[in-house]
């Protein structure tokens, strides 16, 4: 076949694993992996799961972590090659494998002679010695002595010692493979010489499902389908058909179909599947034989039972004498001589006369006898076996454990300890048993993979320490966390932590301005670092993304103006400074009570938004000290409560006090209200609507009309009676208030003067019952006069201050709670001692009463035993 010409660039000639070289080197092994699949690509139009294996070899060729698993050095480009292609198509240096294959097919024919002696067995020596065998170092496949290797083929065997070319995969010869495909379908592999299996052989064919009911179009290494649809072949039993879904086994499955059926002696029924119908009851078959005399003595079994096998020639127990002609129910005696049957020993003949039954099973012949290993010689029966208690001092195959087995025959058995020697690798053990020679390779591999898991290739293990993990072309997984995550370009799957965001942050400040530094919004967790055996402290770390950084305050310069907002006085500043300067003019900003100015030199201001769009600058400036000064209307007499304030002064809210016209009532009215009213008003609500209940002047008597202003109209016309009297007050008559004032007028006597007591006495002239009725009266008056003053004193004596009665009454209360107090306390104290003794004594009379019923009862023991044993 001709060869294929490969346009690609030449990787680079050094053999270092540096990282310049995997970087060179990393584009033109991706288009000579390419360039492998080509033809296969073509045909199957996809990727197949059968190449992950030719994948994963080029993926540790491509990182130069390509080591044989035998020396556990890194296989070069110029190295001679081997690989198994008969099992896991490992590869390993030539040499390796061949002192590899030399020494295992060497110690193979060292254990065959050791156990065929070529003295007594030369020739089966001789072929144990030409058939050695050996295996590979990964997969254990045996190999014969013959196909231990010599020359140095590529991947596909057609090519000796290939040159090692730039432009063609390493150890392969550039050409198609060429190899027969599995399954022997008569197709060939496609791909160009290549490391690893073939894949499944991709050209189109016509082929039957398993149940050969469809027929389709299949690549040729998969034609062999389900059609999904339902089996239908006859099973076994010849009367169902299969029911399952086509399949891919060669049988069909039992047929699970239930049916009653006979056993083979047709006596029992069951119920069984179909494909159990077959089968054998428990019980003895027991059917006549054909002597008419026997029963069948076999279990169930199908078809006839035969003759009766004691019919014909029959011999006694040891078979010595025969007879002829007797019927098969009678018994034969026995011949009375020796048995002579050969025993279980294959040595001795039974002893014993003609008997039934079988021979005794130990032989009790006493022969000498002689141990395994010949050192001890002894008469024992011929049952026992003897052994003595020699314990073997040789070698075992292995070389290294002594056999220890009692009596040994000088044939030691293979050593059953486990090698456990270090294997080179490092970390693991020959778990072989214990053998000669070196220990086979350890067979583990080591997968590398990128930190997604995309990429990955194997090594043997122990090469693991010295490899890098491999570059991978798929997407990192984590989520950024910035705000640039939609613009931001993806970057490839790594270890450690993502690089960081290159973008500008063009976060809004509050003053407008936007943060021009790079971005710095969190970070999302970093993947672990690449470690092939992580500590437990690193499986157990957890790791954190790191928290992005607030921004840094505005650098942009902006006109700044003073505090106290004078036009002409900015100055340029960072608009993040909050430097404050005052231009030492005065304020002049109109105070909060809007009459006055504000007289401080420049200062901060407090700008609050009022419910317009205009500001109002408050609260910093100094406060008004001053009352109002503002006059208020409607003749209030009282001034403003309020200190200085803008707008109107509040309605006047004093509560002023008016009594109505007689005097009777006062009123109470708000300031702002009775000074809003006319003087007629006023006038009006003043009256309480009442009697006027003021005096007139020339009598005791009130005004008869409506409350009302001024003075009371016709004070000398008073229409009320009066009681009038002489000068003793015995007579007593009627008058008119008026005719009363007209008669002390008529006497030259002001009423106005006179008293209301005496008001109308005297006007008129006693009489002769006037004088006897005084001498009868006085001494009435007299004793009228003590009594009341008894009743005075005793009205003095109630009305004592109750304050006093109290506190004396407390006084006496509390003297009589501090005895009750005292008085309590002892008694509780003589309750808990009366009560303490009580427990006391009865805890020690109880005590003693207890000893005393255990002593007399040990008495009436003591009387008991006595009476029983006098």
């Amino acid at each position: 076949m001709a060869s294929k010409t490969l346009n690609l660039s030449p990787p680079s000639d050094s053999d270092s694993d540096s990282d310049s070289d995997n970087t060179t080197t990393n584009e033109s092994n991706t288009n000579l992996e390419d360039s492998i699949f080509k033809s296969y690509l073509q045909i199957t139009g996809r990727s197949s799961p059968d190449l992950s294996k030719i994948q994963s070899f080029l993926a540790s060729s491509r990182s130069g972590a390509l080591s044989c698993m035998i020396c556990l050095e890194r296989i070069r480009l110029s190295d001679p090659t081997w690989s198994c292609f008969n099992g896991c198509f490992a590869v390993f240096h030539l040499v390796c494998i061949q002192s590899w294959g030399r020494q295992a097919s060497d110690l193979a024919a060292e254990r065959a002679i050791a156990r065929l002696s070529r003295e007594h067995f030369p020739i089966a020596a001789a072929k144990a010695l030409e058939n050695s065998n050996w295996n590979c170092p990964k997969c254990r496949v045996e190999y014969s002595k013959t196909l231990i290797p010599k020359i140095y083929f590529c991947f596909c065997g057609k090519v000796e010692n290939p040159v090692s070319d730039p432009w063609v995969l390493p150890h392969s010869c550039g050409e198609i493979c060429g190899r027969p495909l599995k399954y022997n379908c008569g197709h060939h592999c496609l791909l160009l010489c290549h490391p690893g299996p073939c894949p499944s052989c991709p050209k189109l064919v016509k082929a039957r499902c398993f149940c050969g009911c469809v027929e389709d179009v299949k690549r040729c290494g998969f034609k062999k389908f389900s059609c999904n649809g339902v089996c239908s072949k006859v099973l076994d039993c010849g009367v169902h058909k299969c029911g399952a879904i086509c399949h891919d086994e060669s049988v069909c499955p039992p047929c699970r179909a239930k049916g009653v059926f006979k056993c083979q002696c047709r006596k029992t029924k069951e119920e069984r599947h179909c494909f159990e119908r077959d089968f054998r009851c428990e019980n003895p078959c027991e059917r006549l034989l054909g002597c008419g005399k026997h029963n069948c003595d076999r279990g169930c079994h199908p078809g006839e039972c035969g003759g009766c096998p004691l019919q014909g020639k029959r011999a006694c127990p040891c078979g010595k004498k025969v007879y002829e002609g007797i019927a098969c129910d009678v018994v034969l005696p026995t011949c009375g001589s020796t048995c002579d049957k050969m025993l279980g020993c294959s040595f001795h003949r039974c002893p014993e006369r003609c008997h039934r039954g079988s021979c005794i099973e130990t032989c009790r012949t006493v022969v000498r006898k002689s141990c395994r290993c010949g050192s001890l010689k002894k008469e024992i029966p011929c049952f026992q076996a003897l052994a003595c208690e020699r314990k073997c001092q040789g070698v075992r195959d292995c070389g290294r454990h002594a056999c220890k087995r009692r009596c040994c025959d000088r044939d030691c058995p293979p050593c059953s300890e486990v090698c456990g020697r270090k294997l080179r690798c490092n970390n693991h053990k020959c778990p072989s048993p214990c053998h000669r020679g070196p220990c086979a390779p350890c067979p583990l591999m080591v997968t590398i993979s990128c930190s997604c898991g995309e990429t990955r290739f194997e090594v043997p293990c122990g090469t693991e320490a010295a490899q890098r993990p491999p570059k991978c072309s798929k997407p990192c997984r984590i989520s950024c966390l910035c705000k640039h995550a939609t613009n931001r370009k993806p970057h490839k799957c790594h270890y450690g932590a993502c690089p960081p965001c290159r973008l500008l942050c063009d976060e809004s400040f509050p003053c407008g301005h936007k943060c021009k530094l790079r971005c710095h919004d969190p970070k999302p967790a970093p993947n672990p670092e690449f470690t092939l055996k992580p500590t437990k402290k690193q499986l157990n770390q957890k790791l954190e993304g790191t928290p992005g950084s607030p921004c840094p305050p505005c650098p942009e310069l902006v006109w700044r103006s003073c505090l106290g907002q004078h036009i002409g006085a900015e100055k340029m500043m960072v608009c993040s400074h909050r430097a404050i300067f005052s231009c030492q003019n005065l304020c002049g900003n109109l105070l909060a009570c809007s009459n006055h100015h504000c007289t401080k030199s420049c200062h901060a201001l407090k700008i609050q938004s009022s419910t317009q769009d205009q500001h109002v600058r408050t609260d910093l400036c100094e406060e008004c000290d001053l009352p109002c000064q503002k006059e208020r209307k409607l003749a209030c007499p009282h001034p403003c409560p309020l200190p200085c304030h803008p707008g109107d002064c509040p309605p006047c809210s004093v509560l002023i006090k008016r009594s109505c016209h007689c005097g009777s009532m006062v009123h109470v009215f708000e300031c702002t209200y009775y000074n809003s009213l006319l003087e007629k008003e006023q006038l009006r609500i003043r009256s309480c609507g009442g009697p006027c209940h003021r005096k007139l002047c020339y009598c005791s008597h009130l005004c008869p009309e409506m409350c009302h202003p001024g003075k009371c109209p016709y004070p000398g016309k008073c229409s009320k009676k009066v009681n009038v009297r002489c000068g003793c007050q015995n007579l007593k008559k009627e008058w008119v208030c008026q005719d009363v004032q007209a008669a002390y007028r008529n006497t030259s006597r002001d009423p106005k003067d006179i008293s209301k007591n005496q008001f109308g006495v005297g006007l008129l002239p006693c009489d002769s019952n006037c004088t006897s009725k005084l001498k009868t009266v006085d001494p009435q008056l007299q004793l009228r006069k003590a009594k009341v003053l008894e009743k005075e004193e005793a009205d003095l004596g109630k009305h004592v201050p109750k304050r006093k009665k109290r506190r004396e009454k407390v006084h006496e209360v509390t003297k009589d709670s501090r005895l009750q107090a005292i008085g309590t306390t002892l008694w509780r104290y003589f309750i808990f001692l009366s009560i303490l003794v009580a427990v006391i004594a009865a805890t020690y009379y109880g005590y003693k009463g207890l000893l005393w019923l255990s002593d007399w009862m040990n008495e009436v023991e003591e009387r008991r035993q006595r009476r029983r044993f006098p």
